[in-house]
């Protein structure tokens, strides 16, 4: 068999897994309800998790297994390009090419080893949980979409299975089915399907200006575009779209929401994977349409040293678990990107940015699988996440403890573990372009917001593994706990913290090698200097961070993020960018707008425009409002309602017919064969009731803003079948 054909399998592979998953899943319930009576939930529900978990195991694990061959096979390969390469013709017009380089190669398999550790946890997580075969089947879906994305050879490919991705991974949030996982699934789908539809634009104009959707290709085409502005404008398009996934500011609003309503292993992945497929979209739009370009690289750097801050800054101030390591992941989101703006700026010597970004992913990938799983661990003992509620849960747990430490100090930036090595590569790289002006003032902002990341680390770790409860039983439960975990999570989490500790061991022996596996897709020709990571300058940087973030933590967070011996959150609610701009932005500013322009004509200048604009919103909110007014006027005064002879209370002339049939049958049973055992239901109503309550969801339904989506969802896709038959 052509070993080409073998991306293919790793794509659709986790799509059969799931499948079969769920129907096993479902075919444990039926029986478990069959030999309990149908009143056993709990013996259904552990059924349904058994089978279909080991199902979803066995898939994983294969999968993991498939890429470990690959990966062993092409790893020496790489270093001259792509060695593989998959077109699958006539699939949806364009066909679906998928390719396999260093960069792809090395975060394929990284997929393929965090789907493997979050699925063999999973099933002690899942225990006692309804709907364990609908997860594990998006689970494994999502599995096949991300394989698709960084396979994807060209931009066609990677914007189907991304939006794939985004609309099976909407599952994992709401997944709990409660009003706050809802609200944060809404948010998120709203900003994947937003970002999508701009993204989509900015690919159609790619392959009409460039004439190639080819990753690969861009590069070239764009060199010999000379028009600037139309590409700038194009970019910026994916940028919005890959941006949103990444968690980038200001479209990071579903992140810090999603993560602690969502499964723990379902935060693994959207904090460790899930974000760097939007880093992948960001590096190929940078390195094909922008190659060294100063001007996006500037861009990318702005929106980078915000994302940082930012994020850093919520995490210190988070008192929930996991919403601290959400909006920890923005801000090493932040952290990546201005890795991405440095290649841009330092043009052709730009090794260091390019390995520092590669390694930097890499090393938050891994850091938020532990950090994740290790969450989970506490959640599904102690059932809570924030921190005056489990705090001292971990003291007695060595193990656990070590685990997160393994954890919290790469993620911290401390000397010999992985993060450090990739943030002192981001932090020359700053240097190396010239520390004065904005560059001096990003350096700061760069170590004050490395600093931050220890302080809030340092306020995990201390309440959960150093403090005791307030609650003296509470603390005395923890204490008691022994079987926390049992060996299937033991081998999950205690594996992925030892690559951790292993990965940052042997900077040069194994991240060296694994940084230039990313020079590929990052067009970068040679490797440049050896770093030499543990001398007293670079070390220096490091100090200075672990500093700045003993500080923070002494004298902020100990001093003002604590009253009484509490965890309080000091963040104002009134910086909520969602409820404050983007949801009243929704509801009411785009809806005039549109109002508006209906309104505007055709050759006034953009001057006239401007002013029409905010006057015609106004007429088209008093003319859409001054019917409702009339009707409501009319029917208080000239036509105010008076009671009907035989006006109808409930129901409709339906379920009045039907219930009074009913009633009167129940009549002639009651004087027949139910004599002794009469019916006293009343049918009209009952129906009246029914009828209602379906109007009632139908409604609810129809004003969602998740219906909203999906129409507008099936709308795309019409288009692009339209486009497609065309």
């Amino acid at each position: 068999m052509n070993e080409a054909w073998f991306l293919g399998f790793l794509v659709c592979y986790p799509f059969v897994g799931g499948f079969l998953s769920w129907i096993a899943g479902q075919w444990a319930g039926r029986r478990a309800m069959a030999s309990g009576g149908g009143h056993d939930a709990q013996r259904m529900a552990d059924a349904m998790l058994r089978d279909s978990g080991f199902c979803a195991d066995f898939f994983a694990v294969t999968e993991c297994l498939a890429m470990g061959w690959l990966f062993v096979r092409y790893a020496g390969m790489v270093g001259e390009g792509a060695v593989l390469s998959l077109h699958v013709a006539e699939v949806c017009g364009f066909g679906f090419s998928f390719t396999l380089d260093g960069f792809r190669l090395l975060y394929a398999m990284i997929v393929a080893f965090m789907w493997m550790m979050t699925v063999i946890l999973s099933r002690q997580y899942f225990t006692g949980y309804p709907n364990t075969p609908r997860f594990y089947l998006f689970l494994l879906l999502t599995l096949g979409a991300t394989m698709g994305v960084f396979l994807s050879a060209n931009l066609y490919t990677t914007f189907v299975f991304f939006e794939m991705m985004s609309f099976t991974s909407y599952v994992w949030v709401a997944q709990e089915e409660t009003v706050p996982a809802l609200r944060a699934a809404d948010t998120y789908l709203a900003v994947a399907v937003i970002g999508g539809l701009v993204m989509l634009m900015g690919i159609f104009g790619i392959r009409h200006e460039l004439g190639t959707l080819e990753i690969a290709a861009l590069a070239k085409a764009a060199a010999g575009y000379e028009n600037k502005t139309v590409l700038y404008a194009l970019g910026s398009c994916m940028l919005v779209g890959f941006g949103a996934k990444a968690g980038a500011f200001p479209l990071h609003i579903w992140l810090p929401k999603a993560h602690p309503v969502a499964p723990a292993p379902a935060s693994a992945l959207l904090s460790g994977i899930l974000t760097k497929t939007g880093i992948y979209g960001v590096l190929v739009i940078t390195c094909g349409l922008f190659l060294h370009d100063a001007k996006w690289g500037n861009l990318i750097l702005a929106i980078g040293a915000v994302t940082m801050l930012i994020g850093a800054l919520l995490a210190v101030c988070s008192i929930d678990l996991k919403r601290t390591l959400a909006c920890s992941s923005m801000s090493q989101i932040g952290f990546i990107l201005i890795g991405v703006g440095m290649q841009c700026l330092l043009g052709e010597e730009n090794a260091l940015a390019v390995h520092g970004t590669m390694l930097h992913m890499v090393n938050h990938s891994l850091i938020k699988l532990v950090l994740f799983l290790a969450a989970g661990v506490i959640y599904w003992n102690a059932h809570a996440l924030d921190l005056n509620e489990i705090r001292g849960f971990g003291r007695k747990k060595p193990l656990l403890k070590a685990i997160f430490l393994t954890g919290a100090l790469a993620i911290g930036g401390i000397p010999f573990f992985g993060g450090y090595i990739s943030k002192t590569l981001l932090h020359e790289s700053i240097v190396e372009y010239g520390s004065v002006g904005v560059m001096r003032a990003l350096e700061y902002v760069f170590l004050f917001s490395g600093g931050l990341t220890v302080a809030y680390m340092t306020k995990l770790f201390v309440a959960i593994f150093v403090e005791e409860n307030r609650d003296r039983a509470r603390q005395e439960k923890y204490d008691s706990q022994t079987g926390y975990m049992n060996g299937e999570s033991t081998f999950a989490l205690a594996g992925s913290a030892l690559v951790l500790f292993i990965w940052g061991l042997f900077p040069h022996t194994v991240m060296d090698r694994a940084a230039a596996l990313g020079q590929g897709l990052m067009r970068l020709a040679g490797f440049g200097e050896t770093v030499h990571y543990f001398s007293l300058t670079n070390l220096c940087g490091g100090l200075v961070s672990i500093t700045i973030g003993a500080l923070v933590y002494l004298f902020v967070i100990r001093k003002i993020l604590m009253k009484e011996g509490a965890y309080i959150n000091r963040w104002p609610s009134w910086l909520d960018l969602e409820n404050r701009i983007y949801r009243p932005l929704l509801m009411e500013f785009v809806p005039l707008v549109l109002g508006a322009c209906c309104l505007v004509p055709d050759g006034l200048t953009d001057r006239i425009v401007q002013v029409l604009i905010p006057v015609g919103a106004v007429f088209a909110r008093a003319y859409e409002r001054a019917p409702d007014g009339l009707v409501v006027g009319l029917r208080k005064s000239i036509y105010r309602d008076s009671p009907l002879p035989r006006e109808r209370l409930e129901g409709n002339p339906f379920t009045d017919a039907l219930g009074g049939i009913m009633n009167a049958a129940q009549a002639v049973a009651n004087c027949l064969w139910r004599r002794k055992h009469p019916l006293q239901v009343d049918h009209r109503h009952t129906l009246a009731l029914r009828y209602e309550e379906l109007r009632e969801n139908g409604m609810i339904i129809g004003r969602s803003l998740s219906f909203g989506l999906m129409l507008a969802g099936v709308g795309l896709c019409l288009t692009l079948v339209y486009i497609l038959w065309m």
